[in-house]
């Protein structure tokens, strides 16, 4: 028995072989119908996808025969990766001196009499295994088995990368779950570690102006508000950043219940003590939905608030529409506000981007209500788009897919 020659790249051609991560692995339907295709093609009882690792040869597949794996130095596929480019056969492997006395050979019942291996080769001409058909008898391809064998052979490899990349991905979005729960961790830490002494401050800034009321001057008072507003736009803030980082629990799809929409806008506006003039057009039939209640009133707040911050005109005007059909539920708030620049429409629903310096009140946005928004819009099925005329108005109109299409889909 000739024991196989060692390749001259065989420490790259052993790194691929790890780096695929596909030693051992259980057997899969992909690399099982390859063997049932090429025994098809060759017209051959026995196809095996065989890896050559540094002492075994181990196969992810098999076809006709019960087989595992086995030392490389009685590997007849370990002697074809040394010809990468080519394809081995041999027609009557009995007649072959360098395969006498292998015990791989020697122990198999019934005895083989027939091998065509073909190389699986990467990208950079390494040969990390063979598509090999066996026959019991002395047998012959033809050239055109032998081509449609070769195509198969790089489907395998391609298969091998594609499963590589599946499994990356599958681990990069496992480690992005895991740093996104331990950021809303963190998140949730802040906001309860911040936001008292924050309500702290406020409320020692209430007592210095009552007791100290004579002692200070109008300066000093206007530090005092200026820290006291300073005080609600961090907590503000706060609040903003635990609510985007919760999206995933408010946007349950589980959590829906039967709501009458112009009440829970009715809710939401009540929320804002509305004290300029403004008129707020409702929708004018009374729609009755079932839908997670707590995200659809989360929406509202972030968009109607909008509405009324991002308003230089006397009158504000909030207009609020809603349609359906048979898949979805479909919203639009429209304002007559200072509308959206063109060049921000885009961005306008990234995280901590914003359309304008200041609104009415002169306080400065933070870049996350929209972001979170479109959070919970996507979580629940839906999209939102936003059309704006710079001056005149703005419209965000979004969707939600329906409770019980989503159950029966």
């Amino acid at each position: 028995m000739e024991i196989p020659q060692i390749p001259i790249n065989e420490k790259e051609r052993l790194e691929a072989l790890q780096r695929l991560e596909i030693l051992d692995t259980p057997a899969e339907k992909a690399y099982d119908d390859i063997t049932l295709i090429a025994a098809e093609i060759s017209k051959m009882p026995i196809v095996l996808i065989n890896l050559i690792d540094k002492n075994r040869q181990w196969a992810k597949a098999a076809f006709g025969i019960n087989f595992c794996e086995s030392n490389r130095e009685q590997s007849i596929c370990a002697h074809v990766i040394n010809n990468p480019n080519e394809i081995t056969e041999y027609k009557n492997i009995t007649e072959v001196k360098e395969f006498d006395n292998n015990p791989l050979l020697e122990n198999l019942s019934p005895k083989i009499n027939y091998y065509c291996g073909i190389p699986i080769v990467n990208k950079q001409n390494l040969a990390l295994g063979t598509l090999c058909v066996i026959d019991y008898k002395p047998n012959q391809l033809s050239d055109a088995q032998k081509t449609s064998l070769q195509a198969l052979a790089q489907q395998v490899m391609l298969l091998f990368e594609l499963r590589k990349k599946n499994s990356s991905l599958t681990k990069a979005k496992e480690e992005l779950h895991k740093q996104n729960e331990l950021l809303k961790n963190f998140a949730g830490t802040v906001s309860h570690d911040m936001k008292m002494p924050l309500s702290n401050m406020i409320l020692t800034i209430d007592l210095l102006k009552a007791q100290y009321d004579k002692q200070l001057d109008f300066q000093g008072k206007k530090h005092l508000d200026y820290i006291k507003q300073a005080s609600f736009t961090l907590s503000d803030y706060i609040s903003s950043i635990l609510t985007h980082y919760e999206t995933d629990k408010i946007a349950d799809k589980n959590n829906v219940e039967e709501i009458d929409v112009n009440h829970l806008l009715e809710e939401v506006i009540d929320l804002f003590h509305i004290q300029e003039e403004c008129e707020i057009n409702f929708i004018e039939e009374n729609p009755v939905i079932k839908v997670n209640k707590v995200a659809l009133e989360q929406i509202f707040i972030n968009l109607i608030g909008n509405s009324l911050k991002y308003n230089d005109k006397n009158k504000i005007i909030i207009s609020l529409n809603f349609s359906k059909d048979q898949h979805y539920y479909y919203f639009s708030v429209t304002d007559n506000g200072i509308g959206i620049p063109e060049d921000k429409k885009e961005s306008i629903f990234d995280l901590f981007s914003i359309a304008t310096s200041v609104d009415r009140n002169g306080r400065k946005g933070n870049g996350i209500g929209l972001s979170t928004v479109k959070k919970l819009v996507e979580g629940l099925g839906g999209k939102i788009t936003v059309e704006s005329r710079k001056g005149q108005e703005t419209s965000f109109r979004f969707s939600i897919q329906k409770y019980a299409q989503k159950k029966t889909a």
